[in-house]
């Protein structure tokens, strides 16, 4: 065969098997698999949107805090509607303003063209019971249908600030996740917004055949290709939902926040912001939203995470750790108080109490002086070559407990706080013009301190377990839906743990202790509670009321934060606060002689004591 031949048999051998390879495709698309005819038939296809449930939300005991209710989008087809159309009757039954629905119709006839035959919204999440009355009499109104939806529930009055809300997603949330389409419902704020691709499901479709004016006239292949919608996965989360609704009583008419968690886990047990969203208001975000944004006690600001404020006392629990590790003080080393802290011209106050007193006795008694001095040993520490370094290695200090950044928790919006730096005091007074003195005020949790309530809760805990702390998270760890693996980290300080047990006899004593212990109202029948007291200062106002607590002292079940802003003492609002949430959790109830303090907390309206902008 001569070179000619040979070429042309191998062009018609190529020619032949990419023919072949054609008609094997044509073969799999149009005989074998259908979907394609499904796609090539789509001119003449109406696909209709099956919505899922969303997935439940359950506390750590498996209680549903957040469940499902039935709820129908009413769609009109406007080419569809006879006139003339009963408007009355119809917003009779959905309690709606006739002008709304002649303006929607005005709208769609202007849009007639491009609207056609396709269905449209005109009122969402109609609850069940109307729609009921409504698909009795809907004969009377062709044109019109129900598409189901999932509507929320809640199943206790607490929590609306960490659950969250959802609501419809708009033109910018569909540009930055565009798997969602208009009509879509997605988590916007707390729980809902955090396990939102958990909790929403999959999107279903049933296909309809349509005629040339769009009209609907038979299942495709009587159901065969529909796609049913999958429902979300229930969350478990690691709130006591009981827990959670007895610190929101506690809480009310009052500015601030209560967070408990366990210290073992990491797991929140509770996390109150108050003022808060009224649970009531969450199914219908839409309705009560203005009310909410415009409120001048911000209830839809989660003080939780998002309010750094001065620690005040607590804070020198933190500084009594620092000199001991740095071995400035010893658990016995004494230092003198007359009413304060006197260096020249300036004066740290202090409350009346004997004096010298030992470390222990200013834990318990709150002594102001005893960490003045504490403070400037550390800072003014010989082996450190100037102030600057002596404050930066302060610095790392208190950064190993997360304080000064995020820690990292999985509830969206979390702030790091304030933590200064020897930078921003080098523009307050000078480069390196500055000396211990200069910033003593954060010897007792004062000057450019901001740390938030979770921060504080989580201190507790990590004293609590004497050295470490897992990230404060509100998923509940479990085999078929485990956490992240950092929440399962430990993350360890640099103190001795012999340290910690010096600490922790001080908190002991300041609850179980006698005269001049600052936490007495703390006290709880059979549990050892150990706790420090705040008041930390404020020039809008009064002072704010600040405890930080955990129990029992041995094996710790539960670590609380109190921050009660512009309520004074901290022993008079913030201690008897977070004692009585330990108490409930600890023994499911309140004892009968602290009933009365019960019903002082829960009675007291501290409102009127907090300046708002209105």
């Amino acid at each position: 065969m001569d070179r000619f031949s040979y070429r042309k048999v191998v062009l018609i051998a190529v020619i032949l098997a990419v023919f072949a390879v054609i008609v094997g495709k044509l073969f799999y698309i149009q005989i074998i698999d259908r979907k394609y005819r499904v796609n090539a038939e789509n001119n003449a296809l109406k696909y209709e949107t099956r919505y899922p449930a969303r997935g439940l939300i359950r506390d750590r005991d498996g209680r549903i805090i957040v469940g499902n209710k039935i709820s129908y989008d009413i769609m009109v087809t406007p080419a569809v509607i006879k006139e003339p159309f009963d408007t009355v009757a119809f917003c009779r039954i959905f309690d709606v303003d006739t002008a709304f629905v002649k303006a929607r119709f005005r709208e769609w006839r202007l849009y007639r063209s491009k609207i056609g035959h396709q269905p449209q919204v005109l009122l969402k999440q109609v609850p069940a019971r109307q729609y009921s009355v409504f698909a009795e009499q809907m004969e009377q109104f062709p044109g019109f249908d129900g598409i189901p939806r999932t509507a929320r529930t809640y199943n206790y009055h607490a929590g609306g600030n960490l659950l969250g809300y959802i609501s419809e997603v708009d033109a910018d949330y569909i540009k930055k996740n565009p798997e969602y389409r208009s009509g879509d419902y997605a988590g916007k704020t707390g729980m809902e917004e955090a396990f939102e691709q958990t909790l929403r499901g999959e999107k279903g479709y049933a296909i309809y055949y349509r005629d040339v004016h769009n009209r609907i006239v038979d299942r495709y292949e009587e159901g065969l290709y529909d796609k049913p919608a999958v429902a979300g996965t229930d969350i478990y989360t690691t709130i006591d939902a009981p827990l959670q609704a007895f610190g929101e009583k506690l809480m009310q008419n009052k500015v601030g926040s209560l967070v408990a968690i366990e210290p073992s886990s990491g797991d929140i047990l509770a996390m109150v912001s108050s003022p808060g969203i009224d649970v009531s208001y969450l199914a219908e975000i839409n309705k009560y939203y203005s009310q909410l944004v415009t409120d001048p006690y911000r209830p839809m600001f989660n003080r939780a995470v998002q309010s750094p404020q001065p620690p005040g006392s607590v804070f020198k629990l933190v500084n009594a750790l620092i000199g001991l590790q740095e071995g400035v003080i010893q658990p016995e080393t004494r230092f003198p108080c007359q009413r304060g802290y006197r260096v020249g011209r300036l004066t740290v106050g202090c409350h009346a109490h004997p004096s010298p007193l030992d470390l222990k006795q200013a834990i318990m008694m709150s002594c102001n002086a005893y960490f003045c001095h504490t403070f400037r040993a550390i800072i003014d520490n010989p082996k450190y070559g100037s102030v600057r370094e002596g404050f930066e290695a302060w610095s790392d200090y208190v950064r190993s407990f997360g304080i000064g950044s995020k820690l990292g928790t999985d509830i969206p919006g979390e702030l790091g706080g304030m933590m200064p730096t020897a930078e921003r005091y080098d523009r307050i007074h000078g480069k390196n013009a500055w000396k211990s003195l200069s910033i003593v005020s954060l010897s007792i949790g004062q000057g450019e301190l901001g740390i938030t309530p979770l921060h504080l809760a989580n201190l507790a805990a990590t004293i609590a377990n004497r050295g470490y702390y897992y990230i404060p998270h509100i998923q509940k760890d479990r085999p078929e839906c485990p956490i992240d693996g950092r929440f399962r980290e430990r993350h360890y300080t640099p103190f001795d743990s012999l340290h910690y047990e010096t600490v922790i006899d001080g908190m002991r004593l300041a609850v179980n202790g006698g005269a001049g212990a600052t936490a007495r109202i703390a006290r709880i029948p059979g549990v050892i509670v150990c706790g420090k007291t705040g008041t930390a200062e404020n020039p809008h106002g009064d002072e704010h009321s600040v405890f930080i607590c955990f129990a029992p002292a041995e094996n710790p079940q539960i670590a609380v934060a109190a921050y009660i802003e512009n309520a004074g003492f901290g022993a008079t609002w913030a201690a008897p606060i977070a004692s009585l949430l330990v108490e409930q959790y600890l023994h499911d109830g309140i004892a009968p002689e602290r009933k009365w303090l019960e019903n002082r907390i829960e009675s007291a309206n501290l409102l009127h004591k907090v300046r708002v902008k209105r």
